[in-house]
């Protein structure tokens, strides 16, 4: 298992094939189909720093944060499946959620150097990991604001990267 710790460097991301499991350290942020577009809309505004959203080397996790704590939500829904390229060009490096992508976005993740990691759907498990959480932006989203979380072993398996996919092994 490879250890990353945020912010992710270059040349981590490059070193990545489909199916090897990852362990998350450090800072990432959470959002889904509410405040993603938001944040899109921020970067297409030029805006994005004046939110005191910094996305060079960072993580997003398609979830929401909910007093039962966080599991991943679907990833290849429209209003998060569409932030995925201008987010990765934006700096995210790692995106966290379940589900297909589409081969369009597989082909985005390997242009801006991002991969796509699913994660188990372990509520517990997961909020076991998190030492710290605060709402990053868009509060009046409640349990879907934009959350940075500070997470301690976040296990992962990178499920796109460098334009393959884990069902691309079906066709093969």
């Amino acid at each position: 298992m490879e250890i990353i710790s945020t912010p992710i460097k270059y040349d981590v991301i490059s070193r990545l094939s489909v199916g090897d499991m990852i362990a998350l350290f450090g800072y990432i942020f959470t959002g889904r189909d509410a405040v993603l577009p938001k944040i899109v809309s921020l970067i297409n505004a030029g805006k994005l720093s004046e939110a005191g959203i910094n996305l060079q080397g960072a993580v997003i996790f398609h979830t929401a944060v909910s007093p039962a704590g966080v599991g991943p939500t679907s990833s290849n829904k429209f209003d998060i499946e569409s932030t995925i390229p201008a987010l990765s060009k934006a700096g995210v490096k790692i995106h966290l959620g379940k589900g297909m992508l589409s081969q369009k976005t597989i082909e985005a993740l390997y242009e801006y150097n991002s991969v796509y990691a699913v994660i188990p759907p372990v509520t517990a498990l997961l909020e076991s990991r998190i030492i710290e959480k605060r709402v990053a932006a868009f509060p009046e989203e409640g349990m879907e604001a934009l959350h940075l979380l500070r997470v301690d072993g976040f296990p992962c398996i990178i499920a796109a990267t460098h334009g393959r996919s884990i069902g691309a092994f079906d066709k093969e």
